[in-house]
């Protein structure tokens, strides 16, 4: 696209608007941590659900529809634009509270959270593109960290504000008051005071260079295998989120078992939630030394932090413990996202970002299916082993496959030059 005039980008020429959206990802964290504490003893203790796979299941259904809904969340925020997309992932979030509230059995918060995993696709996935949108190239790792930062900070308050609530009253209804309130006030700032940002991402590129435009296929394909270090990233991506789910299922679970109150449960999946601020600071190291190094630090020292929580006992050691796990998933989380940032041209940028969280976001439902199935055939702390290893064997993947990507001093080439499509072909797809 030609834009006749050049459009100023930077987080300081748009303050307004990118803290606005701050504020809408923290909320979008708050949204999805008001239930890592207190749901899945919610489904044991006052449901009576036994099985702790089952329990699980209300994970699977988010992650895998949180992981399609990425794929074209990103599409549709090229189509039509962020705000569009922003405003209908708000509206899905808004019978959430009800159903958490009033579900007579398990299977209706099973199908609650696919209401969940939209809105997290939705609200999520634009709220960093428009943060990238305004921030312009040079601020990349940087408006990336501050996007995660926020809104894994928003998942340490949430998870920490709803167990407190339910120590001093009840597992339910009065910690999803608190959601309900979170969820209309989101809603009515996207509709009221966001203002689209699409049109910085389209004068930002060359539409005369042979990677712009390509075909969502071809995207798809590039951002899935046709690139090793995009794969990289993606496989990386997705082991990382058996993390985040341990904490969403495992962690309460096991730390009940072991005699932990449901207050002190939301404090420790807190501190492990509210390392994840760091990534503003992680996210601009990014930007200084490159996305590899962090990423690789990062995928060993969450590993070993999870490994670490079932080799000690103690209120203090798992709190430690956690922050540890939460301190590498800041140095990797929001420098793996910015690899294919900084490896797609910005006509497909979104949309490239949208296939690596679809397999990042995967992770929810393949992680929970294995964490699940540790914790019912073998035990609790099984889930913990599995995960570490698998967090190891995805570093090394890194180490081996992923090349540098900073625009100023990477390494990484992408593949041969695509043949650039149609105006015809782009159209139809």
């Amino acid at each position: 696209m030609s834009t006749g005039t050049k459009l100023q980008q930077g987080i300081r020429e748009h303050l307004g608007q990118f803290s606005l959206h701050v504020l809408l990802v923290f909320a979008t964290g708050l949204t999805i941590g008001s239930e890592r504490a207190v749901v899945p003893v919610l489904g044991r203790d006052v449901l009576g659900v036994e099985s702790l796979f089952v329990i699980g299941s209300f994970v699977v259904s988010f992650g895998f529809v949180k992981a399609l809904l990425n794929l074209y969340a990103g599409k549709w925020g090229e189509e039509y634009g962020r705000k569009p997309v922003l405003v209908l992932g708000w509206a899905t979030a808004l019978p959430l509270p009800l159903i958490l509230i009033f579900a007579p059995s398990w299977g209706w918060i099973t199908a609650g959270n696919v209401l969940l995993g939209i809105n997290q696709a939705l609200t999520w996935s634009m709220a960093i593109n428009a943060k990238i949108d305004l921030a312009g190239p040079d601020q990349r790792g940087l408006a990336v960290g501050i996007d995660e930062a926020f809104g894994y900070s928003g998942v340490a308050v949430g998870a920490w504000v709803t167990g407190a609530i339910a120590g001093r009253w009840s597992l339910r209804p009065e910690p999803f008051y608190f959601l309900a309130v979170v969820v209309v006030l989101a809603f009515l700032i996207s509709i009221f005071l966001i203002r689209e940002t699409v049109q910085y991402a389209q004068a930002e590129g060359d539409d005369d260079h042979h990677d712009a435009n390509l075909p969502f296929n071809e995207v798809l394909k590039r951002a899935t295998y046709g690139d090793r270090t995009l794969f990289a990233a993606a496989q990386a991506g997705h082991i990382e989120n058996f993390v985040d789910t341990l904490f969403w299922i495992a962690v309460p679970l096991y730390l009940t078992s072991q005699g932990l109150g449901i207050a002190a449960v939301g404090v420790v999946v807190g501190v492990h939630s509210a390392m994840y601020f760091l990534q503003i600071a992680t996210g601009g190291l990014a930007d200084r030394i490159g996305r590899r190094p962090p990423v690789i630090w990062g995928m060993f020292l969450a590993g070993a932090g999870v490994l670490g929580m079932v080799l000690v006992d103690g209120y203090l050691p798992w709190v430690v413990l956690a922050a540890v796990s939460g301190l590498g998933m800041a140095l990797l989380y929001p420098n793996l996202m910015t690899v294919p940032g900084d490896a797609a041209h910005p006509s497909w940028r979104s949309a490239g970002m949208g296939v690596y969280r679809m397999w990042r976001d995967s992770g929810y439902g393949v992680g929970a299916i294995l964490i699940g199935l540790s914790m019912e055939f073998v035990n609790a702390a099984a889930a913990f082993y599995v995960t570490a290893v698998l967090m190891f064997v995805s570093g090394a993947v890194v180490v081996v496959w992923m090349e540098e990507t900073h625009p100023d001093f990477g390494t990484h080439e992408p593949p041969a030059p695509a043949t650039a499509p149609s105006a015809q072909a782009v159209s139809e797809d």
